[in-house]
This record gives structure tokens, sequence and C-alpha cells, in this order.
């Protein structure tokens, strides 16, 4: 098994604001952190820490689409961060 290359401190803004935003446009659509884990396939404490700005977790391309997906939104929306 490989270990995944460490967030470049460079990008550690970039996924707190992407967390952010994810919990952003959760809690527009009303769905609970432990739904929207269940419609992407992903446990609730995964959902967490990926929205937690304190902790930095990284995640693939494909489930930040599958999170766009389950929450109607277009990816880029969540890419969007604020200067």
């Amino acid at each position: 098994m490989s270990k995944s290359k460490p967030i470049s401190f460079d990008n550690v803004d970039k996924f707190v604001e992407l967390g952010l935003n994810i919990s952003y446009y959760r809690k527009k659509k009303g769905i609970t952190q432990e739904k929207l884990a269940e419609m992407i396939g992903i446990s609730r404490s995964h959902l967490s820490a990926i929205e937690a700005p304190n902790i930095i977790k990284a995640f693939s391309i494909e489930l930040l689409f599958d999170i766009a997906n389950a929450l109607e939104i277009e990816p880029y929306k969540l890419l969007m961060f604020r200067d």
C-alpha cells in the first residue's frame, strides 16, 4: 500500500475553503452530514473530517464530483474560494 503524498503547505487554505464550501452547500440544501455521507458512499466521520476547518483531509476528484452531484450543484461552485 502506498502512502499518499502530504498536502503542500501552499494548498492547506484551499482544502479548508473546499471543506467550508461543502458544509455551506450541504446546510443550504438541508442535508445532514449523515445523509450526505450515505448518498456518496462514505462514512459520516470521513465527511466530517473533509468539512472540518481544523483538519486537512485530501480526497479524490471523483469524490468531489459525487458530492457536487448529491448537492445538485456544479463542481466548480465547491472550488470558488474567497479572497
